[in-house]
């Protein structure tokens, strides 16, 4: 078959269908007779220069396919696969992969040096080809290596820093890697190619360069070379270096200091003068910085306050970008232009000195506020609404009441676009200075009326600037939501808000904008934070049309899948406002009612949407059958008969995991309704979560919900989990163990590490207190893992306050259920004491509460003793 793979990869892109398919079929049979043949082939393949440029560029392709994947099961495996091949053959592979860097074809270098990186990251951390950086090195520093091969080394060294962990290369390696690319970084030397790759080669590296940034000599070299190559003559090449330098602000802040007069030199004269690639990269670094002094601030630590020293300048160069917007900016979501990046600067800014800003840019809003650009209208309304928040609401309050109304007026300008700033600027307002129960609210009694009038005549603007009204109007009503049982000013303007947001998503011209979407999501918050008992009566009609709505998307024609998709987003929306209203009616026993009545019919409804087996319909109307299970409590039983397929369907749905994650959260929310009258269905709920729980498949964000789905199972039918409990027990055990050998330094793992303790910790509170009064006995051989689980959970610094919380109550479960019986395991872990007085004078009132109550049975079960 090795001879025959050039044909194979040349009819796999055949425009015959009958002909690329059997193709495919040989390249896969060919893959999984004889894998490591398979891949010298392909290596070959690429190596080749006398084979055609779409067999080579396909090979490479598969290649990268064979070696990694974005599911973290299937890369495993392919880690594993390669690991298994004979080491001659690897050697054999590895070698053609970097002679390939040597091609005269860009294209087959360019891949091979994607192809060894990701050789590199299953290689290295195994303490294997550890020639590899020598290897790349030699060939970039002999005096003959042509450009083309250098520009791949490049390439390859920054692939590799890209996929490879910090911690797997020596430091002398590192060294060696920086001075290759500082060196290539030359415009001496080397040609515009070569410096491009090694300039984006250094900015995967700078990762690696800890100890040569706590250097002065090493880091002033390093900077020296980064800010040159930050005015070469080539865009590209600027662009790329200012990249560096964003990277640098990130991760190196706290050494900038003797660098941030060149810097602020570069960044402005390229906002200024260079191309926008360049510009935009300028402002980045700009941008990067307040992140970092943020950051610092939150957590009060002292910084360097660069924002702060350079803010004249800065902001008066960040308010000229803003003048610089694109015609069509408002209709298109992938446009991020000068005035854009600006404006997100402008705005990080105001967030890091905050009252310090508001003289600066107030000019600028006074001086265009009036020009007849329509430009410089926008940059002054959009200036003003970047800077709202920072400041404190006193520096604010004598520009908010005289602002406010300026732009009531200006929702009536003659440009779309600065109505359209003008609506956004307004949500703004009403997001950060509107809190009726704080001292200052910009909303009153006394405005009110003028407020909504003036929004809901802006609601049927062109579709651009009615989606952002939907936003002010969210927050307008959000506002409101800490009044509580109090009346609400709001509320006698329900009825015309409400009309307004349904005419706006029957308007014609709203099917290819966010208007729709953006329309019933503000409709769902103007219902979620409405004072109840004022608009209980406006919500039932409300759910009355919007059930009208949904029945009639089960009778569209479906004539295409386009037609298909839209009646799925439709009902998305719809089964949305459902879900809102379902819980808001619920909420009160006196409007439960209205709830009840109706619940037959959204069922029915309901199971009618599950049918169209669209994932986001199923997906949102999971939710919605999961709010309705509150209300009918054991009612929902008479569901079940017809619903349980569709709830087996979505624990079996691996591929769209996020149904797979609603549908778990789900049979919790029907557990707690219907309690011991879930047993009948818990024989195939259970094999089914368990059988998640084994999968490789399966997303690993799904995990978690799973294990808190164990405990409320066990608390719905208490001694009946007895025959699923060491299954349960197994799997909580196998995730806990996981958790231990879990990578701590990367961010996202120490994150869902934390998700799944929380979650097992949740799985064995339910399960032992599901067992409490009748079968506490079957937890007792259970209870030393759990306490070593627990005190290793205590002494992990990097657990969070979910953890922390999830952990004490089960500690206090642990004595409230199993009781006397494990007297001698709480003499033996010395632990909890030193945990529960830890939590006794957190700051937290709900930690506080639980320390004290897990306490007092911990006191309860050392009387006993």
């Amino acid at each position: 078959m090795a001879t025959e793979i050039t044909q194979f990869l040349l009819a796999a892109q055949s425009p015959d269908a009958k002909v690329r398919s059997q193709a495919e079929a040989n390249l896969q049979q060919f893959g999984e007779c004889n894998l490591p043949t398979f891949l010298l082939a392909l290596s070959n393949e690429l190596w080749n220069n006398e084979k055609p440029l779409e067999s080579r560029r396909l090979a490479g392709i598969i290649l990268k396919n064979y070696l990694d994947a974005k599911d973290a099961s299937r890369k495993q495996q392919l880690l594993q696969q390669w690991v298994g091949i004979d080491v001659a053959m690897k050697s054999q592979i590895k070698d053609l992969l970097l002679r390939t860097l040597g091609t005269s074809v860009p294209e087959a270098s360019h891949t091979a040096a994607q192809v060894i990186a990701k050789l590199a990251s299953i290689e290295i951390p195994r303490k294997e080809w550890q020639d590899l950086i020598e290897s790349l090195l030699h060939n970039m520093t002999k005096q003959d290596s042509p450009d083309g091969l250098k520009q791949a080394i490049l390439e390859t060294l920054g692939y590799v820093c890209e996929e490879v962990s910090h911690e797997e290369l020596e430091q002398g390696e590192v060294n060696s890697v920086l001075t290759a690319v500082v060196q290539g970084m030359s415009s001496v030397q080397h040609s515009a190619d070569v410096r491009l790759a090694a300039t984006r080669a250094l900015y995967n590296a700078l990762s690696f360069a800890q100890t040569n940034f706590e250097n002065g000599m090493e880091r002033n070299y390093l900077m020296k070379v980064a800010c040159e190559t930050a005015v070469a003559n080539e865009v590209e090449i600027r662009q790329a270096a200012f990249e560096c330098l964003v990277a640098i602000a990130s991760m190196y802040y706290v050494v900038l200091a003797p660098y941030m007069e060149t810097l602020f030199e570069l960044t402005s004269k390229a906002v200024r003068e260079d191309e926008e690639p360049v510009a935009l990269q300028a402002i980045e670094f700009w941008s990067s910085i307040c992140d970092e002094e943020i950051e610092l601030q939150e957590s009060l630590n002292d910084h360097s306050h660069f924002v702060e020293k350079a803010l004249p300048m800065l902001v008066t160069m960040l308010l000229d970008t803003l003048l610089k917007q694109d015609e069509d900016q408002d209709q298109d979501d992938s446009i991020w232009n000068l005035s854009m990046a600006g404006g997100t600067c402008l705005g990080l800014v105001a967030r890091t000195v905050g009252n310090a800003i508001v003289p600066l840019v107030i000019p600028f809003v006074q001086a265009n506020i009036g020009k007849p650009e329509w430009r410089c209208r926008e940059a002054a309304i959009n200036a003003f609404g970047l800077i709202l928040e920072g400041p404190s609401i006193e520096t604010l309050s004598p520009f908010n009441q005289a602002g406010l109304e300026f732009l009531l007026k200006a929702l009536k300008d003659e440009s779309n676009h600065v109505r359209a700033t003008t609506a956004w600027t307004l949500s703004r307002i009403f997001e950060l200075l509107h809190s009726p129960g704080s001292t200052f609210t910009v909303v009153s009694s006394t405005n009110i009326h003028h407020i909504v009038g003036t929004v809901l005549e802006a609601i049927k603007d062109v579709p651009c600037v009615a989606e952002k009204v939907c936003g002010a109007i969210y927050f307008l009503a959000q506002g409101f939501e800490d009044a509580g049982s109090r009346s609400s000013l709001l509320t006698p303007y329900l009825p015309d808000i409400i009309s307004s947001l349904l005419a706006a998503v029957e308007r014609v011209d709203c099917s290819d904008s966010k208007l729709r979407s953006s329309a019933y999501e503000t409709l769902n918050e103007v219902v979620r934070c409405s004072n109840l008992v004022e608009t209980s009566v406006m919500i039932q009609n409300l759910l009355q049309v919007i059930m009208s709505k949904l029945a009639q998307t089960l009778d569209c024609p479906i004539a295409s899948s386009g037609d298909r998709e839209k009646q799925g987003d439709l009902q998305a929306l719809l089964c949305a406002v459902l879900q809102v209203i379902i819980q808001k009616l619920s909420s009160s026993d006196d409007t439960k009612l209205i709830i009840l009545q109706v619940a037959d019919q959204i069922m029915m409804l309901l199971l009618r949407i599950f049918a169209c087996r669209s994932s986001t319909v199923h997906e949102e109307a999971m939710l919605a059958i999961g709010a309705l299970a509150y209300p009918t409590g054991p009612q929902f039983g008479r569901y079940m008969p017809e619903f349980y397929k569709y709830l087996e369907m979505g624990l079996q749905n691996f591929e769209e995991f996020q149904v797979c994650s609603i549908t778990v959260g789900v049979v919790g929310d029907v557990c707690r309704a219907l309690d011991e009258d879930i047993l009948p269905y818990c024989d195939g709920i259970m094999t089914l979560l368990l059988t998640d729980l084994s999968s490789s498949e399966l997303h690993r964000s799904v995990k978690p919900p799973i294990f808190s789905c164990f405990g409320d199972i066990a608390l719905a039918i208490g001694p009946h989990f007895e025959k699923y409990l060491q299954a349960a027990l197994g799997m909580m055990r196998g995730a806990s163990e996981v958790c231990a050998r879990m990578d701590t330094s990367d961010d996202e793992i120490i994150e869902y590490c934390n998700q799944l303790r929380r979650s097992i910790f949740e799985a064995y509170s339910g399960i032992l207190q599901g067992f409490k009064g009748c079968k506490p006995e079957l937890m007792v051989p259970n209870a030393a893992h759990l306490f070593q689980f627990l005190e290793f959970v205590y002494r992990d610094k990097m657990r969070d306050e979910g953890v922390t919380k999830a952990a004490l109550a089960t500690l206090g479960d642990l004595a409230d259920v199993v009781g006397p019986s494990i007297i001698s395991l709480f003499k033996e872990h010395s632990f909890y004491a030193e945990f529960v007085s830890e939590c006794l004078v957190d700051g937290d009132k709900q930690l506080k509460e639980t320390a004290v109550w897990t306490q007092g049975m911990i006191s309860k079960l050392s009387a006993c003793g």
